[in-house]
């Protein structure tokens, strides 16, 4: 990923905090042909001391879990909020249109997760991470319904090798902090998103 310094971020907390709130995920391997493969899904987020494990599974008739018992190297990429830049933010009018965002970008290792015991283990802090109340009814179901759906997907574990966070909000551009923060405060779910992670980081204008 191109990592200009003024959009370069190292803090660990920030980008588990982008990878939780924006669980789905791009998992990109390669197929036996060479060229990328990629299945969107939410990943778990487990930090550790020195690092991340990413916990996910897909359904066993999708060969991605074939590929990654073939190559275990692999990419996760989370895509935080966007939103659309306006040259009318900045006081001249020698200004091009731009794109705000916030991305992580996993290099992992993966590993097959296929006893069925450790399966349901990683179904159950998915369940955690999106409904809660769900786990309840994930029990009732019966055993013999669950078994069936257990063996129905491939769970994986992802050890994070290294990682990077992008954090794009104009920061190098200080006279447009203010109109562009005023904006974001008015728009969609994303900008106003932006617009908060652009008061955290100190851009957010006066």
């Amino acid at each position: 990923m191109y990592q200009p310094p003024q959009f370069k971020s190292d803090d660990p907390a920030l980008a588990a905090e982008l990878m939780r709130r924006h669980a789905f995920a791009s998992l990109i391997s390669t197929d036996d042909e060479g060229f990328p493969f990629v299945t969107h899904l939410p990943l778990h987020l487990q930090e550790r001391e020195g690092g991340f494990v990413l916990l996910g599974h897909c359904a066993r008739p999708n060969p991605h879990w074939r590929h990654l018992q073939a190559r275990p190297a692999a990419l996760a990429t989370f895509m935080g909020p966007h939103a659309y830049l306006s040259p009318k933010i900045y006081p001249d009018l020698q200004r091009v249109p731009s794109w705000n965002y916030l991305v992580v970008q996993c290099r992992v290792r993966a590993r097959l997760v296929e006893d069925a015991d450790a399966k349901d283990a990683l179904l159950k802090k998915m369940i955690g991470d999106h409904e809660p109340r769900y786990t309840e009814q994930w029990r009732g179901l019966g055993e013999e319904f669950a078994s069936k759906m257990l063996a129905g997907v491939v769970g994986f574990r992802l050890e994070v090798t290294s990682w990077a966070c992008k954090l794009k909000l104009n920061q190098h551009r200080p006279e447009s902090h203010a109109k562009l923060r005023a904006a974001y405060a008015k728009g969609n779910d994303d900008e106003r998103e932006l617009g908060e992670w652009m008061d955290r980081l100190g851009t957010g204008g006066d």
